[in-house]
């Protein structure tokens, strides 16, 4: 196979195949940020096409939200039993199957049952639980910069794809741009099958940082009802405080980015007079931004206290919120915004993942976490469907935008209701 002659490659050289490991997960998690962005171009020409209000379209990409999220604890349920490579291979073909079809969609039902439903579940299949399992499975050093790295793919793939897809929308329509999205997920679900591998095992290595010189023992086949394995990790979860501090914050997260600013800010913009294309290199601006914030914040995360990390972020970002209505929406003053909230967009990730780790164990890590994401995507469907419920009855997406600020400044505050870790004892 692919992977055998690249790994013993690789080994020749020194570098550990898990770094592959990252970049096609990297490659896979960038190509299927486009697809959960994209619908933010997408809005107006819908609106144009079929006469669809800003609330109808909200509501299928807030039940994708909901669903991508509620996915999350079942798919680290998914990837422990059948492994990486399928989970994410089947993952691709549902998104790229539903895109297809939704080329031809007439009615708004189409739009809740394609975009909604069936890419929240083929989204979820993988989501931000992927970069968690191979952080925690291929790493035992240098986890909190792996899974900055994978976070920052979400921010890269609005880099490479939302100004792309807005100035071919604007030139040849949204059916061409769709397209092109699905061909990119063929590319992925290629390189997906020519060299992931589901553990360090398989090729005969540790995972990296690990000093043993003998291969980990695969382990015992997993035969556990999915829906047992995720429903009873959260019935032990749930009765630790830790979990529902997690939980709710990251359910403020979410609102404040995905649901909030990833699907209004172009159809916000575009109120301003801002045109769509402009718009969407305004997002671009905040993913180059969010690339650097989060791989920063993944290095951080492996040196400094997570909890007061997370109070920062939580409060800066909400601050930038607050502030956004009052820039007149100049291009200094939407520039600066972009910076200032393109820097902790993600950033909470790396050290979320690092409190779950620290609290519930490398081995039940992804499960859990798979919970509290799914908390994380609950906020970002509220919120889709808030701020366009707020458009369509008040005229505005301000009043979305004051909340999620000010909800960003109690989550900062609850977060240092964490306990600090216990220190190891010194022999």
């Amino acid at each position: 196979m692919i992977s055998n002659w690249l790994s013993a490659a690789l080994a020749r050289r020194n570098i550990h195949y898990g770094w592959v490991m990252v970049g096609v997960t990297f490659l896979t998690a960038l190509i299927t940020a486009g697809t959960v962005g994209a619908p933010g171009v997408f809005i107006v020409p819908l609106q144009q096409e079929f006469g669809w209000s800003t609330a109808e379209i909200s509501s299928a990409l807030s039940i994708r939200f909901i669903l991508f999220g509620l996915m999350a604890p079942f798919a680290a349920a998914l990837l422990n039993r059948y492994g990486l490579r399928n989970v994410t291979l089947l993952s691709l073909l549902i998104v790229a199957s539903a895109l297809v079809m939704s080329l031809a969609m007439t009615d708004v039902w189409h739009l809740v049952l394609l975009w909604g439903v069936v890419i929240g579940l083929g989204t979820g299949m993988t989501a931000l639980v992927l970069g968690a399992t191979i952080a925690t499975r291929w790493f035992a050093a240098r986890r909190g910069l792996v899974v900055g790295i994978l976070t920052a793919s979400v921010a890269t793939g609005q880099l490479v794809f939302l100004p792309l897809l807005a100035a071919i929308t604007e030139r040849l329509g949204w059916r061409i741009a769709l397209l092109l999205v699905c061909v990119m997920l063929g590319v992925a679900a290629l390189a997906v099958l020519l060299v992931v591998r589901d553990r360090p095992s398989d090729l005969g290595l540790r995972p990296f940082g690990d000093a043993g010189t003998e291969p980990l023992p695969a382990p015992p086949p997993n035969t556990a009802p999915i829906m047992a394995a995720a429903l009873g990790t959260l019935r032990d979860a749930a009765r630790t405080r830790v979990f529902w501090i997690l939980f709710a914050t990251f359910f403020i997260c979410g609102a404040s980015t995905n649901g909030l600013v990833q699907v209004h800010l172009i159809p916000m913009c575009l109120d301003f007079g801002i045109p769509q294309v402009q718009a969407a290199g305004l997002l671009a601006a905040m993913g180059i931004f969010d690339f650097v914030g989060t791989i920063l914040s993944g290095w951080l995360s492996d040196r400094y206290d997570n909890r007061w990390l997370l109070f920062w972020y939580y409060g800066l970002r909400g601050l930038s919120l607050l502030l956004l209505p009052f820039s007149d929406f100049s291009f200094y003053g939407l520039s600066l915004f972009a910076m200032f909230y393109g820097l902790d967009w993600i950033a909470t990730v790396p050290p979320t993942v690092r409190l779950t780790a620290q609290r519930f164990g490398p081995e039940r890590a992804n499960l859990v976490f798979g919970w509290i994401f799914a908390g994380h995507q609950l906020g970002a469907g509220a919120a889709a469907f808030g701020a366009g419920l707020s458009r369509t009855m008040l005229a505005s997406y301000l009043p979305a935008f004051f909340i999620a600020g000010a909800l960003c400044i109690i989550a900062a505050l609850i977060i240092l209701a964490v306990s600090r870790p216990p220190k190891p004892v010194i022999a």
